[in-house]
C-alpha cells in the first residue's frame, strides 16, 4: 500500500476516488513518564519517554488506516494529513489522527 502525503502517485494515475479514510490512537503518559520528562525540561535533553509513545501512537493510527483502506480496496492513501493532540483533564492523553483519501491507481 502506498502511503503519501502528496496529492497524487508520481508516475500513476488515479482511476477512482474511494473515500476519506482515517486512523486514530490515544494513549496516555504515565506518572513516571512524566515526572522524568519534567526533569529533563529542566536539565535538558530528549524526553525519550514520550518520543516512544508518540511513535507508537503514530504506528496505531497509521495501521488502523491501512486496514480501512484495504478494506476499501485501495491501491494507496493519498493527501494524508497527520496531527497531535492532548486531550483528557489537564491534558494527560495524546491523541494522534492520520487521515487520507483512498484511491485505486491505474
Amino acid at each position: 500500500m502506498i502511503l503519501t502525503t502528496t496529492p497524487q502517485v508520481e508516475g500513476r494515475n488515479v482511476d477512482q476516488y474511494l473515500g476519506i479514510v482515517t486512523g486514530e490512537a490515544i494513549v496516555g503518559a504515565n506518572a513516571f513518564r512524566d515526572f522524568f520528562a519534567g526533569i529533563r525540561d529542566i536539565v535538558g535533553g530528549r524526553a525519550g519517554g514520550y518520543e516512544k509513545a508518540l511513535r507508537g501512537a503514530r504506528e496505531i493510527a497509521f495501521e488502523e488506516l491501512e486496514a480501512e483502506a484495504k478494506r476499501l480496496g485501495a491501491h494507496a492513501v493519498i493527501g494524508i494529513d497527520l496531527d497531535y493532540e492532548t486531550v483528557g483533564q489537564s491534558g494527560g492523553m495524546l491523541m494522534v489522527t492520520v487521515s487520507g483519501t483512498a484511491v485505486s491507481l491505474r
